[in-house]
């Protein structure tokens, strides 16, 4: 009791030098706000807000909606190509979108078909005299991969587009700057303006992925020796021992994993980096930077107080003493 008395007349001591930061730092009114309208149906009050819906899309591109967010509208653009440009009422571009399309994508299938009558042949041919000169066509499995690759790359630019032509007229979106990053890595830093950060990033995922490709060519290559040295009736005569190339595969195979994870950790970094970035263009630190602590009362009055009631000494009753701390910046 004597110790408690004596730290109570401290604490009184204090507050009193104190006294132009004394203050309850909690109130009532932070614990019984209401949340819901309890005049909703249950259904609506215990359910989240929704990220995406339909009704949200689609009203929001055939009504021009100025409220439909830019992350709505990408996402249902990735699904129906050319809803950004009809948001964008740039309608010219839809025929060059979808002719495109159809243009790379119908002749990538036509290559692609080609291709795989011509590799039949030439396993037929193969089958019946070892000795065929008959060979794939290669230059059809060739062209059906430039036309699905102009494809990806007309769908990735309507993407973009759309983009870029969203609410131009207003300046700093963290939304742009987001898809930016996702459509194109360092875009979006480039759109924030910090353009010194995009050779770092670009050089964590470059130098990621090339350790991810040699690490892949060494997996790949101390597992095919294993797989020689430990097959029935081997005749692996080579000078790495089955025991160490199974430790160099799983220690190689550990490696690319890591080297990959880091690629896409890069990648995702230099998206959050652009979102984040963008939402603090306008945040600015004043000249004026201070701390302030000084002691206070905390009036626990309710039930979701931290003291339980009953158990105040003396005049603090369930109040207890603290100190506040006030950062100006």
């Amino acid at each position: 009791m004597k110790h408690l008395v004596q730290r109570i007349f401290l604490i009184l001591a204090f507050t009193a030098a104190f006294s132009t930061g004394l203050r309850a730092q909690f109130k009532e009114e932070a614990f019984n706000q209401s949340y819901n309208n309890q005049a909703d149906s249950l259904a609506s009050r215990d359910s989240v807000d929704q990220m995406w819906s339909f009704k949200e899309f689609f009203h929001g591109v055939a009504k021009h909606d100025s409220t439909l967010k830019i992350g709505s509208m990408f996402a249902g653009s990735t699904v129906f190509v050319g809803a950004e440009q009809f948001y964008n009422r740039q309608y010219w571009k839809l025929p060059i979108i979808y002719g495109g399309l159809g243009a790379t994508l119908g002749m990538g299938f036509k290559y692609n078909h080609q291709y795989k009558v011509s590799k039949s042949a030439y396993e037929a041919a193969l089958e019946a005299d070892p000795e065929t000169t008959l060979t794939p066509d290669e230059d059809a499995k060739r062209m059906a991969t430039y036309m699905f690759a102009g494809a990806g790359l007309i769908y990735w630019g309507s993407l973009m587009d759309g983009i870029v032509n969203y609410k131009k007229d207003i300046k700093g979106q963290a939304g742009k700057a987001t898809i930016y990053s996702i459509l194109l890595p360092g875009l979006g830093q480039a759109y924030n303006g910090e353009y010194w950060k995009i050779p770092i990033y670009w050089g964590a995922m470059v130098g990621s992925y090339h350790y991810w490709a040699t690490n892949n060519t060494n997996y790949k290559r101390y597992k095919r020796i294993h797989n020689e040295a430990t097959a029935e009736d081997s005749t692996y005569e080579g000078l790495i021992p089955a025991e160490r190339a199974l430790y160099y595969r799983n220690v190689f195979r550990r490696f690319r994993d890591y080297s990959m994870v880091a690629l896409i950790g890069s990648y995702l970094l230099q998206v959050i980096d652009a979102n984040v970035f963008a939402y603090m263009q306008d945040f600015e630190v004043s000249s004026d930077l201070s701390m302030k602590v000084s002691p206070t009362i905390i009036t626990t009055d309710n039930q979701y107080a931290l003291s339980t009631p009953g158990t105040g000494y003396g005049l603090t009753g369930n109040n207890a003493f603290g100190f506040k701390i006030g950062l100006t910046f």
